[in-house]
C-alpha cells in the first residue's frame, strides 16, 4: 500500500501544527505509523491521498450515521451556502432545532447551542453548579468529557482525594472540586456522597463510556445514579455527545429508559460539521443568560449551516426509526461474527457492544471498569490495526475508541471486515 503522499503532507504539516494534527489521536502514535490524510469520502468508504480505498468503521467518531456525503442531507447545501455562512444574528433554523432536539429527547425541554462536546460540557456543568450553589462535581474514571480545565484529572489515591491535574496548564486549583469515581461501580459513589453530598454540584457521566472503548453500563449502574442524584438534590449530566440519537432516536436514555437533568450533545446533531448543544429542564435552563445569571456565549453558536444540516441529519432520524433496528442488527451480526472468529482463532480478545456500538479489545473479559480496559495488550492492537489497515479497513488510530457502524455499511462490507480480521488474526498469534 503506497502512502507516499500521506507521508509528504504529514512531514510538512509538522512544520506548522503541533505534532502535525489538529487532534492527538488522528497522529496514529498508539498504532506506530504515520497518519494516512484522507481526500474524500463516499457512503461507507474513505479515500486517501494516494488513492488508496478503506471501509470507514470510524465514520468521524460517530457522527457520520448516513455515511459520507449522504445525498438527501447535502441535496441542497449549496443554497444555504450562498446565503451566508454566518450572521452572528438569530435565524429561524436555530429554533427549528431547538424543538426537533426536544421533541426527541426523553429529558430535554429547553437547548442551548454551542461549538463542540467541550463547550457543552463545560457549560452544563457551570449551570449545574450555578442552579446548586454548589461547588463540587463527579466524574468517572476513563469517561471524557472534552478538555476543559476542571475535566483534565485522574484519581487521587482515594474516590474522596483531590483530584490531581493529567496535562500542564491544568492548576490543582482548577481541578479541587472534581472528584473521580469508578465507572461501573455505584459503591464508589455512594461513598463520596456519604462524605461530601451537601457540597455536590452534580454527576456527569458517559451513559455509555465510549473514550475508554465502548464499555456498556452494568445493570443498574445509571439508575443508580439517578436516584443518588435524586436523593442528595444534586444535578444529573448525561454527556450524549456520542450516544446522542446514534444508540436510539432518543439516545442512551431512551436506550436504557433512565433520564437526565441536563443532557450534553454534538456529533450527529451536526451531521458532521463542528456543533454542541446542552439541553435540560426548562427551570434550571433559565438559569442561562440572557433570562438567568449564569453566562455562556458564542458568536459562532447555532451556525446556520451547522443547524442546517443537523437538522436533516436527525429530521431523517426522526421519521425513520427503524434505522435504528437496521444499525443494531448490523452490529450484532459484527459482534457475532468477531466472537467467532476470536474463539476459532484462539487469541485473547473481548467484544464488547452498546446497541450499535462496538470495541475490540486485546484482553480477556468482561471489560466494564477502567482498571480493566487499562490491562489490554495495547501492542497487540497496533499489530491489529497495521494489518486490518492494509487490507483497506480503517478502524480507530487507538485501542481506546470504537467501531462505528452507519447506514451505507452493507453485509457485505461487514463480511469484508470479518475476513480481514480472520487473516490479521491469524497472523498475530503466530508472530
Amino acid at each position: 500500500m503506497n502512502t507516499s503522499k500521506s507521508k509528504e503532507i504529514y512531514e510538512k504539516s509538522k512544520i506548522y501544527i503541533p505534532g502535525g494534527v489538529n487532534s492527538p489521536v488522528r497522529a496514529f502514535n498508539s498504532v506506530g505509523i504515520d497518519p494516512i490524510f484522507i481526500n474524500r469520502g463516499t457512503g461507507s468508504k474513505v479515500y486517501d491521498e494516494d488513492g488508496n480505498e478503506y471501509i470507514d468503521f470510524i465514520c468521524s467518531w460517530g457522527p457520520l450515521i448516513f455515511g459520507h456525503s449522504n445525498e438527501d442531507i447535502l441535496s441542497d447545501v449549496d443554497e444555504i451556502i450562498k446565503r451566508g455562512t454566518s450572521y452572528g444574528m438569530p435565524t429561524e433554523i436555530e429554533y427549528k432545532m431547538a424543538k426537533l432536539i426536544t421533541q426527541m429527547s426523553p429529558s430535554v425541554e429547553m437547548v442551548r447551542m454551542v461549538n463542540s462536546g467541550t463547550e457543552a460540557t463545560m457549560s452544563a456543568i457551570r449551570l449545574a453548579r450555578g442552579y446548586t450553589r454548589r461547588d463540587k462535581i463527579i466524574k468517572f474514571e476513563g469517561c471524557y468529557h472534552g478538555h476543559s480545565d476542571s475535566l483534565l484529572v485522574k484519581t487521587g489515591s482515594g474516590a474522596l482525594t483531590f483530584s490531581i491535574p493529567t496535562s500542564p496548564g491544568v492548576t490543582e486549583g482548577t481541578t479541587k472540586d472534581t472528584l473521580v469515581c469508578t465507572y461501573n461501580d455505584l459503591d464508589s459513589v455512594k461513598k463520596v456522597f456519604e462524605e461530601k453530598g451537601d457540597e455536590i454540584a452534580a454527576i456527569i457521566v458517559e451513559p455509555v463510556a465510549g473514550n475508554m472503548g465502548v464499555v456498556p453500563p452494568t445493570k443498574g449502574f445509571l439508575q443508580g445514579l439517578r436516584e443518588i442524584t435524586k436523593e442528595y438534590g444534586a444535578i444529573l449530566i448525561f454527556d450524549e455527545v456520542i450516544t446522542g440519537f446514534r444508540l436510539s432516536s432518543g439516545g442512551a436514555q431512551k436506550y436504557y429508559g433512565v433520564t437526565s437533568d441536563l443532557t450534553c450533545y454534538g456529533k450527529i446533531i451536526g451531521g458532521g460539521l463542528p456543533v454542541g448543544a446542552y439541553g435540560g429542564k426548562k427551570e434550571i435552563m433559565n438559569m442561562v443568560s440572557p433570562v438567568g445569571p449564569v453566562y455562556q456565549a458564542g458568536t459562532l453558536s447555532g451556525n446556520p449551516l451547522a443547524m442546517y444540516i443537523g437538522y436533516k441529519t436527525l429530521k431523517r432520524l426522526q421519521d425513520n426509526d427503524e434505522i435504528y433496528k437496521s444499525l443494531e442488527g448490523k452490529a450484532i451480526y459484527l459482534e457475532q461474527g468477531l466472537n467467532k472468529i476470536i474463539d476459532e482463532v484462539g487469541i485473547e480478545a473481548t467484544v464488547n457492544r452498546a446497541g450499535v456500538m462496538l470495541s475490540m479489545f486485546f484482553s480477556e473479559g468482561p471489560i466494564e471498569k477502567y482498571e480493566e480496559v487499562m490491562k489490554c495488550d495495547t501492542e497487540r492492537y497496533g499489530m491489529f490495526f497495521k494489518e486490518m489497515i492494509s487490507r483497506g479497513i480503517l478502524l480507530a488510530p487507538s485501542q481506546y475508541e470504537g467501531i462505528f457502524i452507519s447506514e451505507a455499511h452493507t453485509i457485505e462490507h461487514l463480511d469484508k471486515m470479518l475476513r480481514a480480521t480472520r487473516e490479521s488474526l491469524n497472523i498475530i498469534k503466530n508472530n
